[in-house]
Formats: structure tokens, sequence, C-alpha cells
């Protein structure tokens, strides 16, 4: 079952049981998703790799403004945000803890054989990759950083 049509049964679940709020997030997700594919050199539908990216960035959007929202002492808003936030993870897959990161980082540096900090670019294009949607590119790279630098 593609991520739509999970996202379709779970819009009509809300709808059944009556929880707007949750309603809403899904359908902004759906939005994203129907804004995505309709994209000028879109194709037909997306690939599941496009619709993880796509949640991932609809996630740190929200959690980038329930920061900022915090920081106002909004937190009204801020609660929305972070509601929005929990639907969207339900979508993604397991995000990696900080130990598994560093493990990962472990394997590539050693893999490319990188000795400092000038080789950043190289381990982080390889750990991009292969934590793409498991783990936070920022995460990465404060990881990658401090492993190069020892």
């Amino acid at each position: 079952m593609s991520l739509k049509q999970q996202i379709d049964g779970d819009i009509k679940q809300a709808m059944l049981q009556k929880k707007k709020e949750e309603l809403t997030a899904l359908r902004a997700i759906k939005s994203a998703i129907l804004l995505a594919e309709t994209e000028k050199g879109a194709g037909e539908g997306l690939e599941s790799e496009a619709e993880m990216k796509l949640l991932a960035k609809q996630a740190k959007q929200r959690k980038d403004s329930a920061d900022i929202y915090a920081k106002e002492g909004r937190d009204d808003l801020a609660s929305k945000e972070l509601f929005e936030l929990e639907i969207i993870n339900r979508y993604l897959p397991k995000q990696l803890s900080e130990t598994e990161i560093e493990e990962i980082v472990k394997g590539i540096i050693s893999k490319v054989g990188a000795s400092g900090r000038q080789d950043m670019g190289k381990v982080m294009g390889s750990a991009s990759k292969e934590m793409s949607g498991k783990a936070d590119g920022k995460k990465i790279s404060e990881i990658v950083k401090k492993l190069l630098s020892n």
C-alpha cells in the first residue's frame, strides 16, 4: 500500500472518529504529496524514497516552527505544530539514536579513509545517503565533525 493510500484510509478514519486536529494534519500531508506529484517533471506518482524525503521535510518544518513558536511564547501554536509532527512521525521510519549514528559514521570514515576535517564532504555524502530519512542531517553533521576532529 502506498503512502498516499495509507493516508487516505487514515483520513477516512479520522473523519469517522471526528478527530479534527488529526484530520487537519493528515490533509496537510496529503496536500504536500499531491503537490509533489503534480510538479513539472514528477511523472506518475512518487517513489517511496521521494515520499520519505517529503515527509522528513514536513517533519523538519513542523519541528522548526514549534521551536520558533515556543521561543516567542506562543505555546498554543507550538503544541499544534508538535501534534502535527507526531502525526507525520507515524509514517516515517524509526529514527536512529545518537550511538547508532555514531557507529554508522565510524564505519563510513574507515571505508572512505577520512583522516581529518578536510574529508568531511566525502563522509557527509555517504552518511547522508545511507541514513536518508532515518536521521536528521544536522545531527549527522555534528557527529561527523566531532569524530573527524579527534
